[in-house]
């Protein structure tokens, strides 16, 4: 069985993360068409104990001594899926002093089992992405069970009732919500929720669907400005991968490149990383200009550029 614990890795937002896989790959309550992961699988709203808590915080344990700067629940999939949360984040708590951070879709935080669980944690970082339904079903293609209105009022209730620090972030797709109007509707969403920051984010690296594109920073950075006051861009992370042990892991990926093209699950077998680990470093290396990505039978894979 592989770990639910990976990391720790770079991360644009918390620095060094060490993150926390709580449900299987790619079981999610969204089908997002950015997804770094691909497609969902089995898009689901069912929330159980998919792996034991047991497990969980004895596998945490034994990686706490990497001195992360956040231990962050997220993953392949989508966390608050996780029912026994509200125990896990207790227990990590009672763990350590090191900063607890959730990365979620914010589908289920209309739930109040789910906002109650999240109440002990540091940080949440919930998503939003569209300001009306039909933008909300062409980027992020939720379960049927879940509607606009009902996910935007969880953020909304959410914020009304957690005292921890709420960053949202909101992901631009080039053509579907960078329209002035979906942007002054993203805005108004925004000024309902009152979070205390908003990043916005773009692809980086391959998404679910090949006709993802990302806007411009200047676009980027124009869209942020007209969202809210408060809203930023999110920002470079190279500083994170100066660290020892990262700079570590992107010279052996680099290293089996340059022997022969890898996809993203070859790299995380051959190593023993998981996925995300992976995408974190070839994302950076794929920005130096080190390595590309190439299609090829329907798989996407990534080759040094000094073969």
């Amino acid at each position: 069985m592989s770990s639910c614990i990976f990391g720790p890795v770079a991360s644009r937002r918390l620095g060094l993360s060490l993150g926390v896989d709580l449900v299987p790959y790619k079981h999610c309550t969204y089908n997002c068409i950015y997804c770094q992961l691909g497609r969902t699988t089995h898009l689901t709203n069912e929330r159980k104990e998919y792996i034991p808590l047991s497990t969980v915080i004895k596998e945490l344990t034994t990686k706490l001594g990497t001195y992360p700067d956040y231990i962050t629940l997220s993953g392949s999939g989508e966390p608050t899926l996780y029912t026994p949360l509200d125990s896990l984040i207790t227990a990590i708590k009672e763990l350590t002093n090191i900063p607890l951070a959730v990365l979620t879709n914010g589908s289920l935080l209309w739930q109040p089992e789910v906002r109650q669980a999240l109440m002990s944690s540091d940080l949440v970082c919930p998503s939003l992405d569209a300001g009306c339904d039909e933008t909300f079903q062409k980027i992020n293609r939720p379960h049927p069970e879940i509607t606009f209105e009902t996910m935007l009022q969880g953020l909304i209730d959410f914020r009304q009732e957690y005292k921890g620090q709420y960053w949202l972030e909101v992901f631009i797709v080039q053509g579907i919500n960078t329209d002035p109007v979906e942007i002054e509707r993203l805005s108004g969403c925004i000024k309902r929720i009152m979070p205390d920051r908003v990043q916005v984010n773009s692809a980086t690296r391959p998404t679910a669907e090949s006709f993802v594109d990302a806007p411009s920073k200047e676009q980027l950075e124009e869209i942020a400005f007209r969202l809210a006051d408060h809203a930023e861009v999110i920002a470079d992370f190279s500083q994170v991968f100066k660290r020892k042990e990262v700079a570590a892991h992107l010279e052996v990926i680099l290293d089996l490149l340059q022997r022969r093209p890898c996809t993203i699950a070859d790299m995380a077998r051959g190593l023993g990383l998981h996925q995300n680990e992976v995408i974190k470093y070839v994302e950076k290396l794929t920005a130096e200009g080190k390595i590309t990505p190439e299609r090829q039978n329907n798989r996407l894979y990534y080759k040094s550029l000094d073969i």
